[in-house]
């Protein structure tokens, strides 16, 4: 399974968290990365991130809930970068709701932006990589793709949305003997700034259910895929396992344990701060003219590290290491 390697990178979602981590990971590579999202604040920001690392930046304004702002800015690319050879999607938007007390406006507008969007973003990049017959599209995606819980049915259900789409364009590029490429990484709870800005009708700060990961673990997942995109999907950090496995073998017994623990678990002891921004209709750093950067409000909690996730990055080595202890074992029970 040979990597790729990439030359123009589209991330959407870029100004903060997974993006901008991404972003940054990419920028390594002295590569040119293109930073979509609606805040300026942390889109400068995040141009400079990708300069600093080393990559030449592009920084495009763009709500991906708008189909032509996003064919507009896939076409920017392409005339100011070069041929798009990786796009990745992750740009979302959420609310922290029992999905009673969510608005019917509230959801439509999380969908339109963490399902539509990547639609959105996709059918733009295929429509430069499919002519040139390669390219590698990653969708950003969540333990909760397969998983819903309490208080999260907008973003749960926008999640399980981008799997069965993604599930339908995998098909048809077969079909057509496409060389591009599409995978999935499905990530962890993160700490991210989506809490420190996401709508929440919660009566406590919301935060990430434990364990929690720093971005980077994304990043560098999000970047291995993208260089084998030949994977149908990613499953970064052992909470993701657990819960995917575990929803496919006892969903009956996960309903009943989230109902128990999942409001819980999911709100901090401290209470919303009445000034909280939203970022649901408008970028949150265009309201405080603050970049939030890569990381929330979990740092000191959060582990920068995933065994599971090296493992998985690996694969060779891990398979050559559990290849060795089998003929070991073999070796031991003839003695």
């Amino acid at each position: 399974m040979g990597r790729r390697r990439h030359q123009v990178a589209v991330v959407t979602g870029a100004s903060a968290g997974v993006g901008r981590a991404t972003a940054r990971h990419l920028a390594r590579r002295g590569i040119a990365v293109a930073v979509l999202a609606r805040g300026r604040k942390g889109l400068d920001a995040a141009a400079e991130d990708v300069r600093a690392a080393g990559g030449r930046p592009l920084a495009i304004e763009v709500d991906m809930a708008q189909y032509d702002q996003v064919e507009a800015a896939g076409q920017r690319v392409e005339d100011e970068l070069g041929p798009i050879d990786l796009w990745i999607n992750n740009a979302f938007s959420s609310v922290f709701a029992p999905f009673r007390e969510t608005r019917p406006e509230e959801f439509r507008r999380a969908t339109e932006v963490t399902y539509l969007g990547y639609v959105h973003g996709t059918r733009v990049a295929l429509t430069h990589m499919t002519p040139r017959d390669r390219g590698t599209i990653v969708q950003v995606g969540s333990a909760l793709a397969y998983r819903g819980i309490p208080l999260q049915a907008t973003y749960c259900g926008a999640k399980h949305a981008v799997v069965g789409f993604t599930e339908s364009l995998r098909c048809e590029l077969r079909h057509d003997r496409s060389n591009v490429k599409v995978t999935m990484v499905h990530l962890p709870a993160l700490n991210t700034p989506q809490f420190d800005w996401l709508l929440s009708r919660l009566p406590r700060h919301a935060q990430p259910v434990p364990p929690i990961y720093d971005p980077v673990v994304a990043a560098r997942a999000i970047v291995v895929a993208a260089d084998r995109p030949t994977r149908r999907e990613y499953w970064v950090g052992a909470p993701t396992v657990l819960t995917i496995l575990g929803n496919r073998i006892v969903p009956g017994l996960l309903d009943r344990y989230l109902a128990r623990t999942g409001y819980r678990s999911q709100q901090t002891d401290q209470p919303v701060a009445p000034d909280q921004p939203v970022n649901l209709w408008h970028p949150a750093d265009g309201v405080e003219g603050r970049d939030y950067g890569v990381r929330g409000s979990f740092t000191a909690r959060s582990h920068v590290h995933s065994p599971q996730a090296w493992l998985a990055r690996h694969r060779v080595i891990t398979t050559a290491g559990l290849a060795a202890a089998a003929a070991g074992v073999a070796v031991w029970r003839r003695r």
